[in-house]
């Protein structure tokens, strides 16, 4: 029963995340189908490989999950260093949008079950768990402090993502460690990281870690750029436009 209630949920988040983050991005609808596309072969891929208990194979020189959540965060790092339109796009993706999206980590609360019915061990789904629940339920709040621009309330905001992110690395490192007879094993608790590698858990760490670690490095880039050049639209939302330089990049008011 907890892994189709699971199911359900964690298709849902991915479902709402990917439209949201679509949706917000300033792309032609070309562009936005291709990122959905590329978005749902993703989602299907972690699941064939999860299928497959290619996850789950501890007896390989390296976990494969972990791949899963580098290659996102590279190819995503890379797109935003080399293509300004990029960076201009996903930086003009409501902050509070993406703050409300970290809402779901609420479901972190599953980890938690997952412990007490034996198939996870150790500090990996205390932390990840209590982490994330924690983290979900302080993103309603700050959602309402990421929609207006003032010192205190992005600094709130900035502790708030800073938290959120750590809170994804320490459940990152911890699930690799806690791992049974992988040769990076420093944890040795029962069934450690076990459910996390086969579905519908496996697509936590596959889709939906280096989804909301981008979410966090895209919501720093718009802080820090907000605090250099803040400029209240038309609209009465922030905005912020893009222009590359020698030395890097320059934010300026649009």
């Amino acid at each position: 029963m907890l892994d189709f209630i699971g199911t359900i949920a964690l298709t849902t988040v991915i479902i709402l995340n990917i439209n949201a983050f679509t949706n917000g991005i300033a792309v032609t609808p070309a562009a936005r189908l291709a990122i959905v596309i590329v978005a749902g072969a993703w989602v299907g891929l972690a699941v064939a490989v999860a299928s497959a208990g290619i996850f789950a194979n501890a007896g390989l020189p390296f976990p494969w999950i972990g791949v899963f959540v580098a290659v996102p965060l590279l190819l995503a790092g890379a797109a935003a260093l080399l293509f300004p339109a990029v960076r201009s796009a996903v930086l003009r993706v409501s902050l509070s949008t993406l703050v409300g999206l970290n809402i779901a980590r609420v479901l972190g609360g599953f980890f938690i079950l997952l412990a007490w019915s034996g198939r996870l061990g150790g500090p990996f789904p205390q932390s990840a768990g209590w982490g994330d629940v924690i983290t979900g339920l302080l993103a309603v709040p700050v959602m309402g402090l990421a929609s207006q621009r003032a010192t205190l309330r992005d600094r709130a905001t900035w502790v708030w993502n800073a938290f959120g992110m750590l809170d994804l690395l320490a459940a990152i490192a911890l699930g690799v460690t806690s791992t049974n007879g992988s040769p990076l094993q420093l944890v040795h608790a029962g069934a450690g990281s076990a459910a996390v590698q086969v579905l519908p858990w496996a697509l936590i760490p596959s889709v939906l870690v280096p989804f909301y670690l981008i979410a966090h490095g895209i919501m720093f880039a718009q802080l820090r750029a907000r605090s250099a050049a803040p400029c209240r639209g038309s609209n009465g939302s922030w905005s912020l436009g893009i222009e590359s330089k020698v030395t890097g990049v320059a934010f300026r008011a649009r």
